[in-house]
């Protein structure tokens, strides 16, 4: 059975559980200038959005004058967190290897460049075809093992990134 609360963490501090229920009985209306009126236990409170990320259920608020990032999880965010199956965002990535047996066509970085992930590093040639190598993951090109021309064997570290 799933918990029926949301989790709500503010600013990154504090979280507060409220139920499913209580969001649903909140005597909050919406004004003609895209604010919000909420009344809660007896005290009154004007709520503009400020940003908005339903995606990732981010939410930026004003509320009586002061700025509020929140960050909501229902019952099945909890549930994965709980079971630890939570997904990294970015990854640090310390060694590219060839991912097939090549000739490297061109090298497309320099020691102490940053890399993020997806950007090109080389080009492999397997099999008459141009294989753009991508970085998995963030870092800093600390060594690069090729050079232009040279054949490499599958699984060959190509770059290390620190």
């Amino acid at each position: 059975m799933f918990m029926k609360k949301y989790a709500i963490t503010v600013n990154d501090q504090n979280t507060i559980e409220i139920e499913k229920e209580q969001v649903n009985n909140l005597d909050m209306i919406q004004q003609p200038d895209g604010t919000y009126h909420l009344l809660y236990e007896n005290e009154s409170y004007r709520i503009k959005v400020l940003e908005q990320d339903a995606g990732n259920k981010h939410l930026k608020l004003l509320v009586n004058g002061q700025a509020y990032h929140l960050k909501i999880e229902d019952e099945y965010d909890q549930l994965v967190r709980q079971l630890g199956l939570e997904v990294v965002n970015t990854q640090k990535v310390n060694e590219i290897k060839a991912p097939m047996p090549g000739l490297v066509l061109e090298v497309n970085v320099e020691v102490g460049q940053t890399i993020a992930k997806g950007d090109p590093l080389l080009i492999l040639e397997a099999m008459k075809m141009e294989n753009v190598i991508k970085s998995a993951g963030d870092g800093v090109v600390e060594e690069i093992l090729i050079e232009k021309g040279a054949a490499v064997e599958k699984g060959a570290l190509l770059i290390k990134l620190a």
